[in-house]
């Protein structure tokens, strides 16, 4: 009995630290994946960015980027995701304070709905909304000069609660730590901060829907192994911050470090995004972690990481639009196709092009044979023409037409076209027109 009794404890503490757990909509290892990507500091890099991280077969990799306190503003923020959209990049944005010298500001909780307001107003790249909140807070200097993983801890409950309540598609990251730090005065090793966190917080671990690693040499590229035991739970990983800096490695160094890294370490099941720190930044004291010069042009293993064979990434986007009005040509000669236009905005996070929208219609008896239409983004209304044949010879035509997205399915309401259709022929009504017409003038 006591066996039996041993052995369904073991199995239930197995199900609890080993099942995959998700908090999030979507999990971004169920579509093709590409785990390439970059850190940036503006957006102004997101052209190179996207050279690197869809180079070679890849297609929408990532991006991460810290927006502060001050930062958030919605129509810059709305410009960069449209750009982003554009580029097939999805990004990860990594919250932050305001910096007060060499120190970062403690978060408040007053500034969380702030936040949420913010983040919610955005059209986002894909339907995960990745958000890392803050940064290595196992540092005092990154959390208003002191140590707080009970605060911390507080903080991440709230914000996750809080995204989460105003949309589903956040997927929350927690702050990558520093793992090579130590117990001092000014730092906290990451086992005793997530330690500490757990026991303010015992069910901390469950607002999050992946796992920050910051995968640096000095405290291990595969660290994110000792992380997630440590924690007790299989989640999906994110490496934001890793590489090599080139005070201590020269150039052919980090070249080799990162395309070992990259297909050998890094080829694991569970990272979904690995994005070195960092692609500009030529000042100190990042210059040391720099892929692009002084002069402009970039370090070698920027070419380097190019060249690896990549994936073509498929992450799920939101498809969706309105029709305020359809139309078509108000006579429709039998057996002569007939034309018309569609009026439609889309609500969605695809761009629409005449590859990936069609007109569907609920009536049957719409041939399709057509249709063109300038590139839609989001938000953004746009005329869609299209040319088709009707099946029955004579009398109102009626037809309700809608919109279909890359996977047939209706995205759109639809709305209705009528047309009278006559068997008399086209060159004769043309000529009653047109006398008409003269007659009017020969009147005036």
């Amino acid at each position: 009995m006591s066996r039996l009794f041993l052995s369904f404890v073991l199995s239930i503490i197995f199900l609890f630290t080993s099942t995959v757990s998700v908090y999030a909509v979507v999990d971004p290892k169920d579509v093709p994946n590409n785990k390439f990507g970059i850190h940036i500091f503006s957006e102004r890099d997101l052209e190179n960015a996207a050279n690197l991280v869809n180079s070679n077969g890849g297609d929408w990799g990532y991006v991460t980027i810290v927006i502060t306190e001050a930062e958030r503003d919605h129509g810059r923020w709305q410009k960069v995701f449209d750009q982003m959209r554009r580029l097939h990049l999805i990004p990860i944005v990594r919250l932050a304070t305001k910096a007060e010298g060499d120190m970062w500001n403690v978060p408040q909780e007053a500034e969380i709905e702030n936040w949420v307001d913010f983040l919610n107003s955005l059209n986002w790249v894909i339907q995960n909304r990745y958000v890392v909140i803050n940064n290595e807070p196992n540092h005092a200097a990154e959390w208003g000069g002191r140590i707080d993983p009970e605060g911390y801890a507080v903080y991440l409950k709230q914000i996750s609660q809080k995204l989460k309540a105003a949309s589903s598609d956040f997927f929350i990251l927690p702050a990558g730590l520093d793992p090579s730090s130590v117990n001092t005065p000014t730092s906290m090793s990451e086992i005793r901060f997530m330690a500490q966190m757990k026991q303010k917080e015992p069910d901390i671990f469950n607002y999050i829907d992946g796992w920050t690693s910051h995968a640096y040499p000095n405290g291990g590229i595969d660290v994110y192994n000792s992380e997630l035991s440590f924690i007790g739970k299989r989640l999906p990983v994110f490496i934001t911050e890793t590489g090599w800096p080139n005070n201590k490695y020269s150039e052919s160094q980090i070249s080799t470090n990162l395309v070992r890294a990259f297909t050998n370490t890094w080829n694991d099941t569970r990272i979904v995004a690995v994005t070195p720190f960092i692609l500009d930044y030529t000042t100190p004291p990042f210059d040391i972690y720099s892929w692009k010069k002084d002069d402009g042009t970039f370090y070698n293993f920027y070419s380097d990481v190019q060249k690896i064979r990549k994936v073509a990434g498929s992450p799920i986007q939101i498809e969706h639009g309105q029709l305020f009005a359809s139309f078509a040509q108000p006579i429709i000669f039998t057996g002569i196709d007939f034309v018309g236009a569609i009026l439609a905005q889309n609500t969605g996070q695809t761009i629409w092009t005449t590859g990936n929208i069609s007109i569907g219609n609920e009536s049957g008896d719409f041939t399709l044979k057509t249709y063109s239409m300038n590139d839609i983004e989001p938000t953004k209304l746009g005329m869609i023409f299209f040319r088709a044949s009707e099946t029955q010879n004579k009398g109102v035509y009626t037809n309700s037409l809608f919109l279909e997205g890359t996977k047939g399915k209706k995205i759109t309401n639809s709305f209705s076209i009528e047309a009278w259709i006559t068997t008399l022929d086209k060159e004769k009504i043309s000529n009653f027109f047109n006398g008409m017409l003269r007659k009017m003038v020969n009147f005036q």
